[in-house]
């Protein structure tokens, strides 16, 4: 799938298409969030409003949207900094995080994944002079995931429990990092 990937902040314009992608059933299954309106509203509305810290993204293809990236310093989520240092040991204040997501199944499968990490890895040491590294917590069972960070140039750097997004998940967690060239 060539084209440029560039990324673009999450509009409400946006919120039918993003409830579109999270009802999908391949999304839902890892991205395990109620996709009603209202729901849409109440989980992504506060980061564009910036009552919340990080952001949510819009991945485009040459203009054409194929995912969501969400993206954030760590330590400005507590509670993440609490599910991951029992895990890895203290968090950098420098570290961020990412999250992401294929919207169309027939984006799926082609090799999106990995660029579209490798572009948001890129793009964030570029915005983000002070972030050192990013450290993403996946469950272990979602293997085309942290297949995909590998891909992207991340090691698993550990394992340990954390509560799943989804009820049906073992808690068990692999924590991919990639750190900065030229850091650590």
């Amino acid at each position: 799938m060539p084209g440029a990937i560039t990324f673009r902040p999450l509009t409400r314009t946006d919120f039918p298409m993003l409830a579109r992608w999270l009802a999908d059933d391949r999304v839902h299954r890892w991205w395990f969030q109620d996709h009603t309106d209202a729901a849409v509203e109440k989980d992504f509305g506060p980061q564009i409003d910036g009552t919340e810290p990080g952001e949510d993204l819009v991945v485009e293809i040459d203009g054409r949207a194929v995912g969501l990236l969400q993206r954030s310093r760590i330590r400005d989520l507590p509670e993440d900094v609490a599910a991951l240092e029992p895990i890895v040991g203290p968090v950098p204040a420098t570290a961020w995080c990412l999250d992401y997501l294929i919207g169309a199944e027939t984006d799926r499968g082609r090799g999106l994944g990995p660029r579209m990490v490798t572009a948001a890895v890129d793009d964030t040491f570029s915005r983000y002079p002070e972030a050192t590294e990013i450290l993403v917590p996946v469950v272990a069972a979602n293997r085309a995931s942290w297949r995909t960070l590998k891909k992207a140039g991340f090691v698993i750097v550990a394992s340990g429990d954390i509560p799943p997004d989804n009820p049906v998940d073992d808690p068990r967690h692999h924590v991919l990092r990639r750190i900065r060239t030229g850091t650590i």
